[in-house]
């Protein structure tokens, strides 16, 4: 579908290769889909385009690359198009940037409460200055949880560092040392995280072991001061539990960028909290960092058709 400039650019001077093109800035229906892949030597997709099995039968014995414009690859069934001999680009490193502001941003409008004081303003509630009200929770001298201390994950770090943070701590596979060193971070279990923690960051991939990983238990363990933050994918966690940790005063707040699904329900339980921020998955959304995606899903693709090493 329409993708940002430079990537269609860079399929559309390339003469070695005809594209077809789901015209619409809306996901491409599932038949089309299928129509659309059947002979096709490559596919560049989306985040939102379910690569399966049914999938890979409809597009034959032609495909050899699949390009997917997004660092999350939960989307593909690996297994299945490793089986096939089909190699798969993805877009790592070009939006680490952009989606660690977007953590930032989202934890700071979370603790300090942006959106409901904006709503005071809006709506007649601002009167006089009261010393309490409006209060959150600062980050000089806390303990920060990094639930994922990859790429994204230190990036966030490394911004939140100036702000004075006391203690880093991280949970992930296994420790890594030598990343974790920069902001003397402190490997610990996910229990001891999520007790520990003023402010816990989820940055990590979705995965079987990190599928729901968020769920009652783990708030339960957090403190009632504490705000957590989703940057990652929606299903890391358990969206029912965290409702009840928010309206029953378990944890203080919430800010996620991700959900399930996605597009949230204009109708769910976590839009009727005032301490919870909800973002449209926008963490990589800046004009440059979306352009340089599509231009390497662009050159994954071509480099992929024409036998070459492929850029990522």
């Amino acid at each position: 579908r329409r993708i940002p400039p430079e990537g269609w650019a860079a399929l559309a001077r390339a003469a070695d290769c005809q594209v077809e093109h789901w015209d619409s800035d809306e996901p491409i229906p599932d038949k089309e889909l299928e129509r659309g892949v059947a002979g096709a030597h490559g596919l560049l997709c989306l985040l939102t385009d379910r690569v399966d099995k049914r999938l890979l039968d409809a597009a034959g014995a032609n495909l050899k690359v699949i390009s997917t414009m997004s660092v999350g690859v939960d989307h593909l069934a690996l297994d299945e198009i490793k089986k096939r001999g089909i190699r798969v680009g993805y877009t790592p490193d070009v939006l680490t940037d952009a989606t660690a502001e977007l953590a930032v941003s989202l934890l700071l409008t979370t603790c300090r409460r942006l959106p409901e004081a904006i709503e005071e303003v809006r709506n007649g509630g601002w009167t006089s200055w009261k010393p309490l009200w409006m209060c959150g929770y600062g980050l000089t001298q806390s303990t920060v949880g990094i639930i994922g201390l990859g790429r994204i994950g230190q990036a966030i770090a490394r911004r939140l560092k100036p702000f004075g943070i006391q203690k880093f701590l991280y949970t992930g596979r296994q420790p890594r040392p030598q990343e974790a060193a920069e902001f003397q971070a402190e490997f610990v279990s996910t229990p001891k995280l999520a007790a520990e923690s003023d402010f816990i960051i989820v940055a990590c991939s979705l995965t079987p072991a990190t599928k729901g990983l968020c769920n009652k238990d783990f708030f339960q363990q957090m403190k009632k001061t504490a705000v957590f933050v989703n940057i990652s994918r929606g299903d890391v966690v358990n969206q029912d539990d965290l409702y009840q940790a928010l309206a029953g005063g378990q944890i203080a707040a919430a800010g996620m960028d991700v959900t399930t699904p996605e597009p949230l329900p204009t109708n769910h339980p976590l839009l009727t909290l005032k301490n919870c921020v909800i973002l449209p998955h926008i963490g990589s959304a800046t004009y440059g960092t979306r352009n340089t995606m599509s231009l390497l899903a662009a050159n994954n693709l071509l480099a992929g058709l024409r036998g070459e090493p492929m850029p990522s």
